[in-house]
């Protein structure tokens, strides 16, 4: 793809000066084999979004107890949920980068400073993201076409979901700043925490226990305020302490034009990848809504939040190993050794390629099971009948699925955030989206005729990602 974007995505500031300094001496990252740093990076991770994981599929399985109405109000929750952690990107992505190159730099005290800015803004796009989305709940289930209890139910439950995104953004840019140090550990042991604290109060609320009443599935809801609270104070008390050098100080936290320039000019492109990712998403979405009308429409929304949710096994090594691309390219270019970032990267994505490809497997053979796990209210049968064949077809697809997320992890641990805002623009615009609907709608091939757009627009952008990284131009940005 022609280079159309202006590689000046450096960002020029005070601090940049210490770029031309003579290299750190090595970090334990920088000193021990690319594998072996990946892996001490990537399993961690890998820990932390299998609990997340575990959670998201509770909660749907606790939804599927109840009736497919309330699966579709967790699924429209998980989907806005998503949205506000692209939010968070904005500033996540660029505390990522920044911390990153100036711990390579061997320079914590500026590692420390971005880390702070960071925090401080994460504390505004929190309030700022649960006062949107307030706002913007009661039209969210009337643009997907949806009436009566699944719309009545989806609304109450992203009204309660979006106050816990005030605390959640701590947890988010909290966890971002600690990656760019290299520590994938504190995360881990903020989302044991929290998810299985989670897990137990949405369960009980659900069910209830003693003098402890049901509520429903909006027991689910209570359950992750809770626990996002819980996350919120064990990030911002562990970052009072110091954890990994990263320390929250008073004359820190008031925002600097000049760093926060910087955070934001790493930072924005990603974030607007991030929103036209969710964009295109929620546009699917309505494109999946309209394949059925009635019972037949809820089944079918039911049986792709199951697929979508399932699919998320895959996303597991992929995050884990784009996580750690990003701080490995980040440190290594920092420390001067470009050579090094290039083989992290590469070494990173045929690693969690592996890893997708049998992922892949199991949903090719398990899909019936896996179906018949994750829906037992009454409506298997309809709802199974809708999302095997199509999450068969999905397991084919997932080493494009690894590439199109570690590639462009490794290119924003360098800084370089614009081309795949490209990408996806171009993915969703080209390919997913107007496939999804000819195939879905058009020659009514239902849901597996909408996931063929999804399935050619994850190739897509895993093609152009990956060659952008393999050409290299991304050694020269500074940030």
């Amino acid at each position: 793809m022609p280079d159309a974007i202006d590689e000046s995505a450096s960002v020029e500031g005070p601090v940049a000066e210490s770029a031309s300094r003579p290299p750190a001496p090595a970090n334990h990252l920088l000193s021990r084999s690319v594998t072996s740093a990946l892996l001490w990076l990537a399993l961690p991770v890998l820990a932390e979004q299998s609990l997340f994981l575990l959670l998201g599929l509770t909660e749907m399985f606790l939804a599927g107890t109840i009736s497919k109405e309330a699966t579709t109000a967790i699924g429209l929750a998980s989907q806005v949920g998503w949205l506000a952690g692209l939010l968070f990107s904005f500033v996540g992505v660029g505390a990522t980068a920044l911390v990153s190159r100036h711990a390579g730099m061997g320079d914590p005290k500026q590692a420390n400073h971005f880390a702070n800015q960071a925090m401080g803004a994460a504390v505004l796009m929190g309030i700022t993201a649960c006062a949107l989305l307030q706002l913007a709940a009661p039209y969210m289930p009337g643009f997907l076409h949806w009436k009566g209890e699944p719309a009545e139910i989806g609304v109450r439950f992203l009204r309660v979901d979006a106050c816990g995104h005030i605390t959640g953004a701590l947890v988010v840019i909290a966890s971002a700043c600690w990656r760019g140090t290299g520590d994938t550990r504190t995360p881990l042991y903020i989302m044991c925490a929290a998810n299985l604290f989670n897990i137990v109060v949405s369960t009980t609320l659900r069910f209830g226990w003693g003098p402890i009443p049901s509520y429903g599935v909006m027991g689910i809801a209570y359950g992750t305020l809770c626990a996002r609270i819980l996350g919120g104070a064990i990030a911002v008390a562990l970052l009072f302490r110091g954890r990994s050098g990263l320390q929250l100080l008073r004359r820190e936290l008031p925002f600097r034009g000049d760093s926060m320039s910087r955070l934001f000019r790493v930072g924005i492109p990603a974030g607007i990848d991030g929103i036209l990712l969710w964009s295109g998403q929620f546009a699917f979405l309505m494109i999946i809504s309209n394949l059925a009308t009635g019972e037949e429409q809820a089944a079918t929304v039911a049986a792709h939040f199951v697929g979508i949710r399932v699919e998320a096994l895959s996303y597991l090594p992929a995050w884990a190993w784009g996580v750690a691309a990003a701080t490995m390219v980040g440190q290594s270019l920092g420390a001067g050794q470009p050579d090094r970032a290039r083989r992290s990267g590469h070494l990173a994505a045929a690693q969690g390629a592996g890893l997708c490809l049998l992922m892949g497997v199991c949903y090719f053979v398990f899909a019936k099971q896996i179906y018949a796990v994750m829906n037992s209210s009454g409506d298997l049968e309809r709802v199974s009948a809708i999302g095997v064949p199509a999450l068969r077809l999905l397991a084919f697809f997932q080493i494009p699925c690894a590439l199109m997320i570690i590639y462009p992890n490794a290119l924003r641990g360098a800084g370089d955030t614009r081309y795949p805002l490209l990408y996806t623009l171009l993915g969703m615009v080209i390919w997913r989206l107007p496939l999804a609907y000819l195939c879905g709608v058009t020659l009514n091939g239902g849901l597996v005729g909408a996931w063929i757009g999804m399935c050619l627009d994850m190739t897509f952008r895993a093609i152009c990602n990956a060659i952008r990284f393999t050409r290299g131009r991304w050694v020269a940005i500074q940030v």
